[in-house]
């Protein structure tokens, strides 16, 4: 029979990592809004590429003056970052959490941007981003990988 209480390996020595509580489903759930966030902001981006007039205002009228062109590059570069911080998000690791939120804080704000043109939409798309800076800030470490 071997010793294994000088073993360096926690299994080994008898411990298991602790089972992940059921907060795990928002981290989850915020990895999948980013994503679909991301996909939303790429549709936004390119409406305001091809179809100007589809906003409710000029691009004189936003609260930063910028032309939907730019706008909807703005949108598409957020868009495709939302979509890969959320895919890593469900990875659990620590890195992907900063990005998450960072990406999250970021997008509201281009969105309050962009209120003026699309209001109800970039409301929605605020609120999405508040509850996915939410859940990760206090359920993150819940999806933790100790490797």
């Amino acid at each position: 029979m071997t010793e294994t209480s000088g073993s360096a390996d926690p299994i080994a020595r008898g411990y298991s990592a602790p089972a992940p509580s059921a907060w795990v489903g928002w981290i989850l759930f915020a990895g999948v809004m980013m994503m679909l966030l991301g996909g939303f902001a790429i549709v936004e981006g390119i409406v305001a590429l091809v179809d100007k007039s589809y906003f409710v205002v000029g691009h004189n009228e936003l609260l930063v003056h910028m032309s939907y062109d730019s706008w909807g590059w703005v949108h598409i570069g957020l868009g495709a970052l939302a979509i890969v911080a959320g895919g890593a998000l469900m990875t659990g690791r620590m890195w992907a959490r900063v990005i998450a939120v960072a990406v999250a804080f970021v997008n509201a704000f281009a969105n309050l941007g962009f209120l003026a043109a699309y209001p109800v939409w970039s409301g929605i798309m605020i609120a999405f981003d508040v509850l996915v800076i939410w859940a990760v800030i206090v359920h993150g470490r819940e999806v933790r990988r100790d490797y």
